[in-house]
């Protein structure tokens, strides 16, 4: 009543957890080299809906300005942040950044991310620091049960190459293969006259698992150069988080794009206690074609409010209260600004209710006014 949908009031630990995380990832990040950039909330609809980017216009929030042009509350970092640096030298490579974006299509309105971008880089260092600092981020927030998945856009692309789709089917399809819908798949590709697509897309949704997977469709796939060299990829890939200690990964070979940009290697990592997304990114280079650049660009974003509600709460100080009044507060006051280690409360008067570990009083002895427990 009071609120949009997708919108909320939050309070307490949730918000606690989120400055911690944001803090964490400022300094791993940091540390890690990676040059923080902030860009505009508010930004021109064809930033994101432009034939690049390829976002749609109706999971936005957005109006006209003055000049009847149409502007939006940010929807993505990674197309904002292609329009920041564009003209920046290419020895600049690796970003990070951490703000709110803003959709109709997710469940809340409004959600916090902190991600990085690595453009301008070798292909394979930018996807192999992208997913080592996702886990040295991970780690510094002590959240250790996760699966990473990989996947390519380069399958689906091959598969379905040499078939003719309209543009609306070619969307549709995609939107059949994410959501994993064998049935309709096999309608839309029978329907669009390409009968004999549906049994190799119909099989990739299943091409799901451990690296047995690879293995299966390597023998399957011998006589097609381009996949064979994806396999590849991904397997050196996974042998890199391996060799970092990431005893669950995963590949989903019929992973496709879930956002329009994305042109190569994909990655997301799961929480293994509810399944739920915590980063997601992936390679797209084709996004600064737009600024007639042709370079390697990839990244990942976390879900800020994922990971706050799986943090490990923070240990509570000791919580401590000085009764004081009007006369005596700056007494107080110095007081409370010698306990570094608490958390200090001055009051005028107890409240029945109250929950302090240790109650402390302004008294005066002596014509002086000092601190004493009660």
């Amino acid at each position: 009543m009071f609120l949009p949908a997708g919108s909320q009031d939050e309070t307490g630990i949730q918000i606690s957890n989120r400055l911690r995380a944001a803090e964490s990832f400022r300094l791993v990040t940091k540390k890690r080299n990676f040059k923080t950039i902030s860009t505009p909330v508010v930004e021109y609809a064809n930033t994101f809906t432009n034939q690049m980017a390829g976002m749609d216009l109706h999971s936005m929030l957005k109006w006209f300005n003055a000049e009847g042009e149409i502007e939006v509350l940010r929807p993505d970092w990674t197309a904002a942040i292609a329009r920041a640096i564009a003209g920046q030298h290419p020895s600049e490579q690796k970003w990070s950044y951490q703000g709110s974006v803003f959709r109709f299509d997710k469940d809340e309105t409004e959600n916090r991310q902190a991600g990085i971008e690595i453009v301008h880089a070798d292909q394979f260092l930018g996807e192999a620091e992208s997913l080592l600092t996702a886990i040295a981020y991970l780690k510094n927030l002590t959240i250790d049960t996760y699966v990473i998945e990989l996947g390519h856009t380069g399958i689906f692309d091959a598969i379905v190459g040499p078939y003719h789709f309209d543009e609306k089917q070619e969307l549709v399809l995609l939107d059949a293969m994410h959501d994993k819908r064998s049935d309709l798949v096999e309608e839309i590709v029978t329907q669009a006259g390409h009968p004999a697509l549906a049994e190799p897309l119909v099989a990739l949704i299943d091409a799901y698992g451990s690296r047995e997977i690879i293995n299966t469709y390597r023998e399957r796939w011998k006589k097609h150069q381009d996949l064979l060299d994806i396999l590849s990829h991904i397997e050196k890939l996974m042998d890199l988080l391996e060799s970092a200690g990431v005893t669950e990964v995963i590949v989903d070979l019929g992973r496709v794009k879930n956002l329009p940009y994305y042109d190569g290697i994909m990655f997301r990592g799961f929480l293994t206690n509810d399944g739920s997304t915590c980063f997601s990114g992936g390679r797209y280079d084709r996004l600064y074609e737009q600024f007639q650049q042709k370079t390697s660009a990839v990244g990942l974003a976390f879900d800020v409010d994922t990971l706050a509600k799986h943090m490990n709460a923070e240990q509570e100080p000791e919580k401590i209260c000085i009764l004081a009044t009007p006369a005596t507060h700056a007494v107080a006051e110095q007081f409370r600004i010698d306990m570094e280690e608490q958390v200090v409360d001055i009051q005028y008067q107890l409240k029945s209710d109250a929950n302090y570990q240790k109650i402390y009083q302004v008294v005066e002895e002596d014509s002086q006014y000092k601190v004493v427990e009660k």
